[in-house]
């Protein structure tokens, strides 16, 4: 099935825009030299001649100075789209860029800005009004740019897992249809039952939503918590798991389908001593969830990882604290659909987290050994 994609070419700095726009944040290129902020991105900073560059959180409002309606256009992609209102805005971080303009700004009034995502996985940026009291779902260009879960059907992988239920209430409170299939209708660990459900609801399904994966204590040395069973256990229903989904469902989902999302461990990017066997189940699922998103990209799906530490729930009884509660993460996968991001970061050990690998991936190493 051909699917028709906005326009993908970028330079290869403009796709440090990209980071950002994954994890909802409004960072712009700025010059290491004289501090401007930049856009769009340059090779050289206009105002120091500098080259030293990096990305940073700007200021994310501005002025509307000038709009048009694009009535009429050679691209195929948007021809399928209403008009496209589009506005020169001028940033109070003090750059001016294009934007894609919601219908309730007001002619040359005050806009609040996003970075999105596209249906290409490639950055734009969005104007809304700087109130936000403007429903985002009315602009048909913003939901092409996000994955409100509102009148769309989502599967459930496992039902099982400790996130499951509330995040079948948030869902449905969200405005889905959910498939919350159980263990005699999903095996994860079985190509057969995937492959089943897939030829019987795989066409009608707008959204994946993947959980499988169970918590298990045990280091290298004298594992314990189950031993190489428990991994193996990990692994069949985590990466191998999506493997077999993603094989079985990919082809068969729908040209209204739009995302697919992995619930992920913040062990899937730093493993802990601690737990050996289950961080390495969930990088293995981390890894498969990377390339499906370069393969559902071709397709206009958007993939969404959503990283945190351990739920506040029986099932992690063995890991230590802080804890999540499952609620939040259900609601935190909603957020995600709602504003079309890519990499989530639930709760503030996973912010903090995210935060220091940013800044130094071997202290992180270190301080998970404790």
């Amino acid at each position: 099935m051909t699917v028709l994609l906005p326009p993908a070419a970028r330079s290869g700095p403009t796709l440090g825009l990209v980071r950002g726009a994954a994890q909802g944040r409004f960072a712009l290129q700025r010059c290491g030299g004289c501090g401007a902020f930049l856009y769009p991105v340059r090779d050289v900073c206009p105002h120091c001649l500098s080259q030293d560059f990096g990305f940073d959180d700007a200021p994310d409002t501005g002025t509307l100075l000038s709009e048009t309606t694009v009535n009429i256009t050679s691209d195929p992609y948007f021809r399928t789209l209403p008009p496209v209102r589009q506005g020169l805005v001028q940033a109070d971080c003090g750059v001016t860029m294009i934007a894609f303009v919601h219908p309730a700004c007001p002619p040359e009034g005050r806009v609040r800005l996003s970075l999105k995502l596209d249906r290409a996985g490639m950055p734009v940026v969005y104007a809304h009004p700087e109130t936000g009291d403007a429903d985002m779902q009315d602009d048909p260009h913003w939901r092409a740019l996000t994955a409100d879960p509102k009148g769309r059907r989502v599967l459930i992988t496992d039902a099982a897992h400790p996130a499951a239920q509330p995040l079948a209430d948030a869902l449905t409170e969200a405005g889905a249809e959910v498939i919350l299939p159980d263990a005699s209708e999903l095996d994860l660990t079985s190509d057969a039952s995937v492959t089943a459900l897939a030829d019987k609801i795989g066409a009608t399904v707008d959204i994946v939503v993947h959980t499988a994966g169970t918590y298990h204590a045990g280091g290298i040395g004298g594992v314990t918590g189950g031993g190489t069973d428990a991994t193996r256990n990990s692994l069949e229903k985590g990466a191998l798991g999506l493997m077999r989904l993603a094989a079985a469902f990919g082809p068969k989902l729908g040209e209204n389908a739009v995302a697919w999302v992995n619930l992920l461990s913040l062990s899937a990017q730093m493993a802990t001593p601690g737990a050996a066997g289950y961080d390495a189940a969930q990088a293995a699922t981390l890894s498969v969830a990377q390339s499906l998103r370069a393969d559902m990209a071709k397709r206009g799906i958007r993939v969404i990882n959503l990283f945190s530490g351990a739920l506040d729930h029986p099932a992690f009884a063995a890991a230590p604290p802080p804890k999540l509660p499952p609620q939040a993460l259900a609601k935190a996968v909603v957020a995600a659909l709602q504003q079309g991001l890519e990499d989530v970061y639930v709760g503030p050990e996973a912010e903090e987290f995210r935060d220091r690998m940013a800044k130094d991936p071997k202290a992180v190493e270190r301080m998970m050994w404790g």
